[in-house]
């Protein structure tokens, strides 16, 4: 049975539990999954929240935009996605009442981006850790560091090209960089620089899309 008032968010590897933990209290569950919103269509007394930002890509097959759309639709249930799986889901149900929260939902939603491949990664199920980065925080880092003046313009366009031609569980910043030294040498001293960079002060799109959605349900 769930409460009169429930508030669900399937969450993995975006944001760490215990962050999540700090700015709401609600059920946290893992990744979603196939069936995951098919059960979540039969809330029936009460109010109800429910927050997509993570769902499996590799691992299961993930909910179908059909089966989100079943609790898109119900009065009762307030819904909204972002981040990552969720953003992508918002912006193809958005019509049908889906909120979409944060810059990736914004990105996908202009045409931006359109490649379910910029947001996906592989984790470890066990301990929630990201095995790879996900293209959009690889853009999002390459940005800051050509900002800040840590790479030039030909440096971040080498690097955006080197990652999106991986398959994404194979994205990591030791990979990428590692290659584009190798076939461009003039550039070391530019991406060692970004390796340090990158290792101590990486940011990440979506999680900050995630802590929005949870901000957001915290003002319900």
């Amino acid at each position: 049975m769930f409460p009169l008032m429930s508030k669900i968010i399937f969450l993995g590897p975006t944001l760490k539990l215990e962050r999540a933990q700090e700015i709401l209290e609600a059920e946290y569950r893992p990744p979603a999954k196939k069936g995951d919103f098919l059960r979540l269509a039969t809330l029936s007394e009460g109010k109800h929240q429910v927050g997509l930002i993570d769902g499996v890509f590799l691992h299961d097959y993930p909910p179908s935009p059909i089966e989100v759309y079943q609790v898109a639709q119900r009065a009762n249930i307030v819904l909204a996605g972002s981040s990552s799986l969720g953003a992508l889901r918002a912006v193809e149900l958005e019509k049908f009442g889906m909120r979409g929260i944060g810059r990736v939902f914004e990105l996908f939603k202009k045409g931006i981006l359109y490649a379910d491949d910029e947001v996906a990664v592989t984790y470890s199920q066990d301990e929630n850790r990201l095995q790879s980065e996900a293209m959009i925080d690889i853009r999002f880092n390459l940005f800051l560091g050509k900002k800040k003046r840590i790479i030039d313009e030909e440096c971040r366009k080498l690097l955006t090209r080197q990652a999106k031609g991986l398959y994404f569980p194979h994205r990591s910043y030791e990979t990428i960089i590692n290659i584009c030294q190798k076939e461009n040498p003039l550039l070391r001293e530019q991406l060692e620089k970004f390796r340090l960079y990158v290792n101590e002060n990486r940011e990440s799109i979506k999680a900050r899309d995630a802590i929005k959605l949870l901000e957001y349900f915290k003002t319900l």
